[in-house]
């Protein structure tokens, strides 16, 4: 098997808190093949957008990656110096991050910021960086793109700019782009279109796409496999046909439950009941335990461990224990 883009393995970023620490990633595993889009899916407070950021070297305090490795392209990203990660950063991996009006400078024009990306990675400076960043904007399918280079983040719409968002992010032709909730706060239209543009972006650049969502039906439409994480912790991993025909885990069932399907018309939408739980004072045992339908009394005592399947499937349940076929072994 060829060697993945992106390998995180056994990564763990904690929060200091008055309470002790906070455990917001916690063991999470996965990996990310060239040209393929890994969605991460979860409730919010899971732990998606902050491993996320530990992939990218952003956690900052009181938060920090206490361990696990980040491989990128085979080498490990927590043991660079951080001058190396700066030229990484926007260069060969780039973020798209869900809150673009504050991601933005707001006393910048955003011709001014993108062509600030260009300078400082070496692709084009002066005149040659400001025309690039017109070019960019158009692929992004701004209109009047060379107008909208001179106004400021405040007086674009929010389409336009995650549009500018992901011009920033593409400029120095990354090969993984990390979009965390890229349509956080956009209406249906809105989202279509920018996902829409990121699919034809990763096509023509052949990206690879970590693509960070609670929303199933983005993970459906535009992902090849989906990592369901829960509590700090990776719960199951499938292609996203298996995962989405057959979930395993009762946590995913439960997300599924909750979408609403038009082949179904007759099913009623099911909330998981309960919390997530305080990743400061977490439960013993599986961390889903108590708002599981299917809890044995193991489940409380015992943390379950991760199960491997065929096809790279895995699942973190004791329902599972011993059982690989259920999990894809034979497959």
């Amino acid at each position: 098997m060829a060697q993945p883009l992106l390998e995180v393995r056994e990564l763990h970023t904690y929060f200091s808190t008055y309470r002790g620490p906070l455990r917001a990633v916690d063991g999470v595993s996965f990996a990310v093949a060239r040209g393929e889009t890994v969605a991460l899916v979860g409730e919010s407070g899971c732990g998606k957008s902050v491993t996320a950021l530990s992939i990218m070297r952003l956690v900052r305090r009181p938060g920090r990656i206490a361990r696990g490795e980040v491989l990128f392209d085979g080498e490990d990203l927590l043991r660079k110096p951080e001058a190396d990660m700066r030229r990484l950063r926007g260069g060969r991996m780039a973020m798209v991050f869900q809150d673009p009006l504050s991601t933005l400078n707001p006393t910048f024009q955003v011709g001014s910021q993108i062509a600030e990306s260009l300078r400082v990675h070496g692709v084009a400076a002066g005149a040659r960086a400001w025309q690039l960043s017109a070019e960019l904007l158009e692929a992004m399918g701004i209109p009047a793109a060379r107008q909208r280079l001179r106004n400021y983040p405040h007086e674009l719409s929010g389409g336009m700019r995650q549009r500018v968002m992901m011009a920033i992010a593409v400029s120095c032709e990354p090969e993984l782009l990390i979009a965390d909730e890229p349509t956080t706060a956009l209406d249906v239209t809105l989202q279509a279109q920018i996902m829409d543009q990121l699919a034809r972006i990763k096509e023509q650049r052949r990206l690879a796409v970590l693509l960070i969502t609670h929303d199933l039906g983005l993970v459906s439409e535009f992902a090849q496999r989906a990592v369901v994480m829960y509590a700090g912790q990776v719960v199951e991993q499938a292609r996203c046909g298996d995962l989405l025909a057959g979930p395993l885990h009762p946590y995913t069932q439960g997300l599924l439950r909750c979408v609403p399907r038009l082949d179904r018309p007759g099913v009623e939408i099911a909330p998981i009941e309960g919390m997530v739980p305080d990743l400061v004072a977490l439960p013993t045992g599986c961390r889903f335990a108590p708002r599981c339908r299917q809890v044995m009394d193991r489940c409380r005592v015992e943390m379950p461990a991760s199960r491997p399947g065929g096809d790279g499937r895995m699942v973190r349940c004791h329902l599972y224990d011993g059982d690989a076929d259920t999990i894809g072994g034979a497959s």
